[in-house]
């Protein structure tokens, strides 16, 4: 991290974003019931625009991992836990809308190509979100280099819409999102409670209209990273 970026970021020691940038003193903590792994990329933390902490920031059952690889689930989160209990968030080259139209969250079957037959059964199970946080290439590194992720569930993601980030940062697919927006988006439909993407989404858009009239005022680089 450069000695710039590591100055702003060390304004709020919760999401490490500068005064500017921070929305934490207007978030109230959401008791999940679907617990949220984090496992960000060492070089996704120069992100000024990045999520993962700001998304944490809403859960109560939540956690940030740094780092390439983990031996096991159960070494990643620091406590035991059944990795086929667990669902992983990696699009690969998969396409939820193409795989099962009209769903939002989508199983994919063990070879990873078909959806999975029993798609709500298998929802209803998970107890844990494994979301990788990083660029396109970043997130396939992760995904690779831990082995166990092949014992959880995959799940796809198919937004209405694309990314708030617009132009701000570019997305290599449509079905591309922020860290806290894949967040917001499986949690609420795992537990059947929309509300819990409001929040989340609200404080996004809220870090970003900041972000916004800060690089207007000249505050924070024009590049988000």
């Amino acid at each position: 991290m450069s000695n710039d970026v590591a100055t702003e970021a060390a304004d709020c020691p919760q999401c490490l974003k500068p005064k500017a940038l921070c929305v934490c003193d207007e978030i109230t903590p959401i008791d999940n019931r679907v617990a949220v792994l984090v496992l960000q990329h060492p070089q996704e933390q120069d992100r000024l625009l990045g999520t993962a902490r700001l998304a944490l920031a809403h859960l109560k059952k939540g956690q940030l991992k740094i780092g390439l690889s983990w031996p096991s689930l159960t070494k990643a989160l620091g406590r035991p836990a059944d990795p086929q209990r667990w669902a992983v968030l990696y699009l690969g080259s998969a396409r939820a809308a193409a795989l099962a139209p009209g769903r939002d969250v989508v199983v994919l079957d063990k070879k990873g190509v078909a959806a999975h037959p029993d798609q709500e059964a298998v929802l209803k199970e998970i107890e844990g979100v494994v979301v990788l946080d990083g660029s396109w290439s970043q997130a396939k590194a992760l995904w690779w280099r831990n082995a166990w992720m092949l014992k959880s569930r995959r799940i796809l993601l198919a937004p209405l819409r694309p990314s708030r980030y617009g132009k701000l940062r570019r997305e290599p697919r449509r079905d591309s999102l922020a860290t806290i927006e894949a967040v917001a988006l499986a949690l609420a439909r795992l537990e059947g409670r929309p509300e819990i993407a409001q929040a989340l989404n609200r404080s996004f858009e809220q870090m970003l209209e900041r972000y916004r009239a800060a690089r207007k005022a000249g505050a924070v680089p024009l590049r988000s990273s």
